[in-house]
């Protein structure tokens, strides 16, 4: 069954990876903190109540990883208790729960991470926020977690790591393949996936938009960055090759 988009509720409508879903599913019950509020289990009920969704689309969440280092109340209010209310409140409605979580829930010392893979531990304080949230996700019975990471549209930096491997990629690409994920929730016979692209480095995925950028390297920085983020992407390609999907 396809899920119609008026009958899915996105959280952080606004954000980044909101904005994108709203053009790839267009008619998606759009919410942000003005009118839903994940960190206020009330709020989440009364949005609910209000609309009906048969699915909530889990976009909210605090990504800045070196602002969670000294943020870190913020980033755990948004990305812990924010996921434990929705979460709850899919259990207690029945809905489907589409989580956004991130390749960062795996150490990233070896890269090719699969989905069954063991979790953490977690190396920066931002990971382990996510990692927390998608343990608290799970509590929903009808949960679907997806693994994926994405830059803007445009290199913003003026440099790029080329120690960082990864199989993120622009929000342009990632987004079309989330919304048909959404789409198909309810038909999809996994708990977890992961969406990417090939792995690379952060600073080959930097040059295709921004071919001036300079190299860099993790060590540069004081915040904790992962060796080999990149996840295996087979169970989501041989979805597209059983259902013919063409994001």
């Amino acid at each position: 069954m396809s899920l119609p988009p008026a009958r899915i509720l996105m959280t952080g409508a606004a954000g980044r990876l909101g904005t994108e879903l709203r053009a790839e599913l267009p008619g998606i019950v759009a919410t942000d903190v003005g009118d839903l509020d994940i960190t206020d289990p009330q709020s989440i009920a009364a949005g609910f109540d209000r609309h009906q969704p048969l699915a909530v689309l889990h976009a909210a969440a605090y990504t800045d990883v070196a602002g969670a280092e000294t943020h870190r109340a913020e980033c755990w209010r948004v990305n812990v208790e924010g996921t434990r209310n929705i979460a709850l409140a899919a259990r207690d409605t029945g809905l489907i729960l589409i989580h956004i979580s991130t390749d960062y829930v795996f150490e990233g010392t070896r890269g090719g991470y699969r989905e069954e893979d063991p979790l953490g531990p977690p190396v920066n304080y931002y990971a382990l926020s996510k990692l927390v949230a998608e343990e608290l996700a799970r509590t929903a019975p009808r949960c679907l977690v997806i693994r994926t990471s994405f830059r803007p549209r445009e290199w913003p930096y003026e440099s790029a790591f080329t120690d960082v491997h990864t199989s993120q990629d622009y929000i342009d690409i990632i987004a079309p393949r989330l919304a048909l994920v959404a789409r198909h929730a309810d038909d999809i016979p996994y708990d977890t996936l992961h969406i990417g692209t090939e792995r690379k480095s952060i600073f080959e995925l930097a040059r295709r938009r921004k071919p001036d950028v300079r190299a860099a390297s993790k060590e540069e920085v004081s915040v904790p960055f992962p060796s080999d983020i990149s996840m295996d992407i087979g169970r989501w390609e041989g979805l597209c090759r059983e259902r013919e999907w063409h994001p």
